[in-house]
């Protein structure tokens, strides 16, 4: 339960064994590799170095490939899947079979390609069925569409919007001259579309006047036929098209059971570009290969039996203290810590020098939950939640979750128990209901009718926490010979709160004497000047100030307490209201779902802060680099080691 200790590795090999080597440390999963930055520091050495290509573009772009196959075969041939089925598990030796990778990548090529062929048919339709509505308003006109005239007449179709009168238009034509016809063919909600007959000399005058009252000529180049005879063969294209599409979409869904086989090499093309990222930070030459990376300590004999297969030169050195900003942190926590790194991650990772928080964290976080909540419906709900998440093999921060639900749940049901609830008086009112008789659940002490005795236990739990945090600033202090600022940074306070137990406990104030006396002690001796006298009035108002602001953050837990209560109560209250069973079930479900829900997310949140801003602040050191090395990742698989 803490920081791996980490070594850094510097290694030149044989470029013929590059690939090999890159497989071995991917087998491995334990070195993380960057740029042989200490190499190229030398100017000599940098001119001789350049950087390797290991095809990752090509990699990149499979994958993409591969992707987009799998989207096609949801689409088309989606899977019935269980909610929070466990994950496939493949043996390591398949998993990087290449053989089986190339044949889906044939798959994902051909899945691709009849995608892109049902979306030039969709297009296809797009503009046949537009092609269709342009010319559903001519349906009735018995005309060819190429029909321009007789000899001396000529034809024109037009329309108009639908709310100009048919008379304007026909006065507007008339004012050009008098040998015209308009003849409607169709109106509908948006427009009236009309053919004009005019003499050939005079038809460009006709439409130009007529467009003065909204009117647009309508034309159809390159179609023969009646209007009615083009919609005919368009609606027979569509047809054929939906039957092209069928056949295609069938050619998919014929592959449907290659889908599981698909994902798999989905996760072996992002584990091919995990090694290509890391084989293209490797400096070489014609000849040889150079890299730098670091891995757990306590992997150093692995590293070494594997090293030793290849033709290459290595180093193993401890990181300098210079270094240890670049010395990526790796927590080592058991199975009942490792879920705090869900709170730790999304904070930010201890400094390489600094102090693995979770096991500090675990017990107030679980408690602090768990008084929150402090309901024994939920617990369950929460134990629930967490075993089936388990049982999913949920990995990463879903896993982490996983663990946090079963320990938070655990809490959650032991502070109900204390305080009687179990969705809120769901069970005293279910009693009164059918029986009528008065019930409740045995309890030591209940948010309506205790609060003030829960608002000072959260105070005092809070004074522990935060005097915990200082005992570990304390210690971190004293091993890297801060003495003084140990003493009158942290022993100072201490003595200055057992001053105020005695004062009000033992009706002595020597204890708190001492302890004023040593917080002007402290600034006169660690500062320097005038600091020495502003240093006392800092320390006194800064640390009176920040004790009672950090302490008074912890009445959260019993505000969230007892707002949880009273939402569950109130939401049973108006279930009771109507006198039915069924009625108060239902309304009471769904507002202790609402308050379940709410609660769920509001009580981590907050736990967050007080972790965070009121913990974590007394002696965290942040900034570190997440560990990240080369390994196989999966998203659809589980990966069995050999």
């Amino acid at each position: 339960m803490a920081i791996v200790r980490m070594k850094k590795l510097r290694l030149i090999a044989l470029r013929q064994q590059r690939d090999a080597l890159m497989d071995r440390l991917l087998r491995l999963g334990c070195v993380e590799i960057h740029e042989p930055e200490g190499m190229l520091s030398d100017e000599e050495a940098a001119a001789l170095l350049r950087p390797e290509r290991a095809g990752l573009s090509e990699a990149r772009t499979s994958q993409a490939e591969m992707e987009s196959a799998l989207r096609v075969m949801e689409r088309y041939a989606p899977e019935k899947k269980k909610l929070l089925a466990a994950r496939p598990e493949v043996a390591e030796k398949d998993f990087l079979d290449g053989q089986a990778l190339e044949r889906d990548m044939e798959l994902a090529r051909q899945l691709n390609d009849w995608d892109g062929q049902i979306r030039r048919l969709a297009a296809e339709q797009l503009r046949l069925q537009d092609e269709i509505e342009s010319l559903r308003p001519w349906e009735a006109l018995d005309l060819p569409l190429e029909t321009a005239g007789t000899k001396s007449c000529a034809l024109a179709l037009a329309n108009v919007p639908a709310a100009v009168d048919m008379e304007s238009v026909a006065d507007a034509a008339e004012s050009a001259t008098e040998l015209v016809q308009l003849v409607l063919v169709s109106q509908d909600e948006q427009q009236k579309c009309f053919a004009v007959i005019a003499l050939k000399e005079e038809m460009g005058g006709v439409l130009d006047a007529m467009r003065t009252v909204g009117c647009t000529p309508v034309t159809f180049p390159g179609l023969t036929g009646t209007a009615r005879d083009n919609m005919d063969q368009r609606r027979q294209k569509l047809a054929e098209i939906d039957v092209q599409r069928r056949q295609i979409t069938d050619q998919i869904a014929g592959e449907k059971e290659r889908a599981a086989s698909l994902r798999l090499s989905c996760d072996r093309l992002a584990t091919r570009c995990a090694e290509a990222e890391a084989a293209e930070k490797l400096r070489g030459t014609d000849s040889v290969v150079a890299l730098e990376g670091w891995f757990p300590a306590e992997d150093e004999e692995k590293l070494t039996a594997a090293l030793n297969g290849f033709d290459c030169a290595w180093e193993f050195s401890d990181p300098a203290e210079e270094e240890y900003p670049e010395v990526p942190v790796k927590l080592k926590n058991n199975a009942v810590t490792k879920p705090l790194n869900m709170v730790t991650e999304m904070y930010s990772l201890p400094a390489y020098s600094g102090v693995d928080p979770n096991p500090l964290m675990f017990p107030f976080f679980i408690l602090f939950y768990g008084m929150m909540m402090a309901d024994m419906g939920y617990g369950i709900l929460m134990i629930i939640g967490g075993l089936l998440l388990k049982k999913s093999r949920a990995r990463g921060m879903m896993g982490y979750m996983a663990g946090l639900l079963l320990m938070g749940g655990v809490s959650t049901f032991i502070f109900g128990a204390v305080t009687g609830g179990f969705f809120g008086d769901f069970l005293t009112q279910v009693v009164k209901l059918t029986t009528g008789k008065d019930f409740a659940l045995p309890s030591l002490f209940t948010p309506l009718d205790d609060t003030l005795a829960i608002l000072i236990g959260s105070m005092c739990l809070g004074f522990v926490h935060i005097v915990t945090g200082m005992a570990v600033s304390f210690v971190r202090k004293i091993k890297a010979g801060q003495v003084l600022d140990a003493v009158f940074e942290e022993v100072t306070w201490w003595v200055v709160f057992a001053g105020l137990g005695c004062m009000f406990l033992l009706h002595t104030n020597i204890v708190l004497y001492v302890g004023i006396a040593m917080v002007v002690i402290g600034p006169i001796i660690t500062g320097k000047g005038m600091g020495k006298i502003t240093g006392i009035f800092g320390s006194l108002y800064n640390h009176v100030t920040g004790f009672f602001g950090d302490i008074l953050s912890y009445s959260r837990l019993m505000a969230l307490m007892l707002a949880g209560s009273v939402i569950a109560q109130v939401f049973n209250t108006l279930g009771a209201i109507p006198g039915n069973v069924v009625i108060f079930v239902v309304i009471s479900m769904i507002g202790n779902a609402l308050n379940f829900a709410l609660n769920l997310l509001g009580c981590y949140v907050h736990d967050l802060r007080l972790q965070c801003l009121e913990f974590f602040n007394k002696f965290y050191e942040d900034g570190g680099k997440p560990f990240r090395p080369l390994d196989i990742k999966t998203k659809f698989v589980d990966i069995v080691k050999e």
